[in-house]
């Protein structure tokens, strides 16, 4: 049977451009993975920039695993082969190196799940000499990697292209001398930027509460989140090209971070400073894109660059179609959002995240109702006839009147869209509020899931019987779910381990329950400032008094203008 998943992988393989594959025994080999589904994998820009650093080495190369889906699945469990890489069909065990790129936390169960499968040691502490090193980057990794401890030998944290070359570096020298896994560890623990758990202890007070963490004596304290000074040293596009993702674009980062500021998102705060990449260097990448490719432009805010007019422009006039990962509504221009249209896009998507006044200036999103006509307009006169709506329900201080609000505001655009006779589809795409880490509200409780699932529930009834308005829902299970994993400690760490023992995810509060630990106490509990959080051992650069100034700020609903030149409020810069 393991020739039929050879020739599955083969045939992938053949589609594909761009991809590299050396000889065995030249370079040490990485097993770069992505937990989840090849269509999904192939979709994320972070991966090809790290595949494209670790294979324009001369010692290393990297080669992909992904999340086995369908009947390839079916396969890999009929025959108990091992999981294979596509690049060479040689199984994961095999690779001196296993690196997963992490960016969403229902995925951890997924790297118990290809660990498995790949015949790897799931326990960091029970791998030996012969044994690969498992490694993670990505934004799980940099935002709080504790409920992953049992598994990972060591994370990356922050941006990964200049610290996967620094780790390959030490990595590679403690081989040729011979050194000891716990040495070479060691080493490595000891890179700006590279977290190795094991050397660091937890102590919890009877309550459960994180009281202290110890470091060994010969690693930092802290561990500093990197972040690349100048992008345009790093092009980040498209590497392997393959019509087998979520969206066949050909991507192409036009800037990293974002300065705006927006209280519950971890992006701005663990990514700054907010860098533009130049004009040159995007053409650059523009003009190597193949004829009548369609074209991704991606980034926090792709409206926010100075010069997305002139980007747009020179996309237009080389033909090729183009879409972007996201825009803000008060930042949106004309030309951008008709160059979408002629590219075919039929939806524009805007993000109000909340439908009063109120909730927005708590949450900093500074986009005003007047922004989402003026883009509706924009989109009319482009042709564009459906628009979509991001809103987040469960907010901090959210009341019935702030509900009622997002009611209202659905009315009210499409009403104005069928003023002017845009006959499309209006879609809210509601999501519970996950108070993530590195933000001003760590600290606080997610709201109850059974009042936010009822407030999902109202808000479809009660748009119901407008058929031009869509409400579409996330899964309360899934995202409390995340919320648990996206807040926990490394005690969760065992959890995983027993719920992927006993078939993974859907076992995952039982075995909570089995060890007496609650949902409430990572959910709904609201944490004190003073209380030392799981992530504190990081440190993104941002002054913790900043988090609990824009945390006051929030409950005075007062507004924090985005970042500027000369400005040291945060401490970042």
């Amino acid at each position: 049977m393991s020739w039929k998943i050879k020739n599955h992988l083969q045939e992938i393989l053949a589609a594909e451009e761009g991809y590299s594959l050396y000889p065995a025994g030249i370079r040490t080999r990485f097993a770069l993975c992505y937990p989840n589904h090849y269509n999904v994998g192939m979709s994320n820009l972070g991966l090809h920039i790290i595949y494209h650093q670790i294979n324009s080495r001369t010692d290393s190369a990297a080669e992909r695993f992904f999340l086995p889906d369908g009947n390839l699945q079916k396969q890999y469990e009929q025959s108990n082969t091992p999981l294979l890489s596509l690049e060479s069909q040689n199984p994961l065990y095999e690779f001196a190196i296993i690196g997963f790129a992490v960016s969403f936390e229902l995925d951890y169960f997924n790297i118990l799940s290809m660990l498995s499968r790949g015949k790897v040691k799931l326990l960091a502490s029970e791998r030996g000499e012969n044994d690969p090193l498992v490694i993670a980057g990505g934004p799980c990794a940099t935002f709080n990697p504790e409920p992953l401890y049992l598994f990972i030998d060591a994370f990356i944290i922050g941006e990964g292209e200049e610290t996967i070359n620094h780790f390959l570096d030490v990595y590679l020298s403690t081989r040729r001398k011979g050194e000891s896994r716990q040495k070479a560890l060691l080493c490595l623990a000891n890179i700006p930027g590279v977290y190795v758990p094991a050397f660091y202890k937890h102590d919890y007070d009877e309550s459960g509460v994180l009281r202290y963490i110890y470091p060994d004596k010969n690693v930092p304290a802290n561990i500093l989140r990197q972040w690349v000074k100048n992008i345009d040293d790093y092009p980040a596009h498209t590497v392997i090209k393959s019509n087998n993702t979520e969206f066949n674009f050909y991507l192409i980062e036009t800037a990293r971070g974002c300065g705006r500021h927006c209280r519950f998102c971890m992006a701005g705060y663990c990514f700054r400073v907010p860098r533009n990449r130049s004009i040159e260097s995007i053409m650059q990448m523009i003009s190597n894109v193949p004829a009548k490719e369609k074209i991704g432009l991606m980034g926090a805010a792709v409206s926010d660059h100075p010069q997305i007019d002139e980007i747009c422009r020179f996309i237009n006039e080389r033909n090729h179609p183009m879409s972007v990962a996201s825009f803000r509504a008060d930042s949106v221009t004309q030309l951008l959002v008709d160059s979408l249209a002629a590219s075919g896009q039929k939806t524009l998507t805007l993000a109000p995240e909340a439908g009063s006044v109120k909730l927005r200036r708590i949450i900093n999103k500074g986009i005003e109702d007047a922004h989402l006509y003026k883009s509706i307009d924009m989109g009319i006169k482009a042709g564009i006839q459906n628009f979509r709506l991001y809103i987040m329900v469960g907010l901090p201080e959210e009341t019935d009147e702030d509900i009622e609000a997002i009611i209202k505001m659905a009315f009210d655009l499409r009403g104005y869209m069928d003023k002017n006779k845009a006959r499309g589809k209006l879609t809210l795409s509601v999501n519970p509020f996950v108070p993530k880490p590195f933000t001003p509200f760590q600290w606080m409780a997610m709201a109850d899931m059974q009042k936010v699932s009822a407030v999902m529930k109202y808000i479809r009834a009660s748009l119901k019987k407008e058929k031009n308005i869509e409400v579409l829902t996330e899964s309360p299970k899934e995202a409390y779910l995340q919320g648990i994993l996206a807040r926990g400690d490394r005690k969760l760490s065992q959890i995983l381990y027993e719920a992927h023992m006993l078939g993974g995810s859907k076992a995952f509060r039982r075995v909570m329950k089995t060890h007496k630990i609650s949902d409430s106490f990572y959910l709904y509990r609201e944490r004190n400032i003073d209380e030392l959080l799981p992530w504190n051992i990081l440190e993104m650069g941002v002054k913790n008094d900043y988090f609990i100034h824009e945390l006051e700020m929030a409950k005075k609903q007062k507004f924090t203008v985005k970042c500027f030149d000369g400005c040291k409020r945060c401490g970042v810069c």
